[in-house]
């Protein structure tokens, strides 16, 4: 193969706004980023596509919570594979659209994809990963007192509902993503940080009431697969010190040692930061040769070295 690279898009960066919520803005959104990831697979890596699905995922839960009176409900981590299709059909039509446009040979596809989690895993006493939209602290309350949901601050940007976010151990379809790219395929996968799902005594799987990050998830199936590169799209052009305070300062690089000093000192947020450089620093523990944080649609001059930050061993 190539050089291969796990590209990861956050769920939050699929919704431009809260005027701009719907699946048709968020199919406009998903075709203007991959437009860049195809520049990108043109220059010739092999691309494995991760997406968050925060938002998603509370859309459709919120839905069946709503229509409980007529409908059964419908379980988190199946939630959880609903966005994995939904998501994944927006992005592999965006991309053989923009592969036909540009005359090349290549095609997408989808792995719902599960994720073990620990059974034990303290998450699941203190939810913290936010699914759904934005609401003033007010109404966040007042939805959490009538619903029985835990609501919480969101890094500053409004409260939303959090539910259990669990540590991803092992990408079950990972030998299958790992085939279908070194068969020429641009695969999506790990969708959501995968579906939490946790192993029995007898080796069988069961899903569990969880969102499990998509970075970490995403940092694992890097590693996993021997990636080249671990790219995060984000809502920044670049990492930064200070970040939103006096004194903020952009960083071009930082080393595995430099990044692990910066999350000690408290500059990367957990809701929002905190979590993408954790997973940068996993994966390149773990042997991985180079990470990279910008925009969606500064991919291209990212990976020629003209933004973005770059995090290396």
């Amino acid at each position: 193969m190539a050089k291969v690279a796990v590209v990861a898009i956050g769920g939050n960066s699929l919704i431009k706004d809260k005027d701009h919520q719907t699946v048709p803005d968020q199919f406009e959104t998903t075709r203007e980023t991959c437009v860049h990831i195809a520049s990108m697979i043109e220059q010739g890596w092999d691309v494995v596509i991760t997406h968050g699905n925060g938002p998603q995922v509370g859309f459709i839960l919120l839905r069946s919570e709503l229509a409980s009176h007529v409908l059964h409900t419908v379980p988190l981590d199946s939630c959880g594979a609903d966005t994995q299709g939904a998501i994944g059909y927006m992005i592999q039509q965006s991309l053989y659209n923009e592969f036909e446009k540009r005359g090349m040979k290549k095609q997408g596809a989808t792995v719902v994809t599960q994720v073990v989690v620990g059974k034990d895993d303290l998450a699941f006493q203190n939810p913290s990963k936010p699914i759904g939209p934005f609401y003033g602290e007010e109404e966040a309350r007042r939805l959490g007192a009538e619903r029985g949901w835990v609501v919480k601050d969101d890094a500053g940007r409004g409260w939303r509902r959090v539910v259990p976010s669990p540590i991803p151990l092992e990408i079950v379809e990972r030998a299958a993503i790992r085939t279908l790219l070194e068969a020429g395929f641009v695969v999506v996968g790990v969708g959501g940080g995968g579906i939490p799902v946790v192993r029995e005594e007898d080796g069988s799987l069961r899903g569990v009431e969880a969102v499990i990050d998509k970075d970490y998830a995403s940092g694992l199936l890097a590693a996993s697969i021997q990636a080249d590169l671990f790219l995060i799209s984000t809502a920044v052009d670049r990492v930064a010190l200070n970040y939103g305070q006096p004194g903020q300062k952009w960083l071009d690089k930082m080393t595995l040692a430099e990044a692990k000093q910066y999350l000690d000192e408290g500059h990367f947020a957990p809701g929002s930061m905190g979590p993408k450089i954790r997973a940068i620093i996993k994966f390149l523990e773990e042997g991985g040769k180079e990470a990279l944080i910008t925009l969606p649609q500064n991919i291209e001059r990212a990976l020629a070295g003209e933004t973005g930050t770059r995090i290396v061993p």
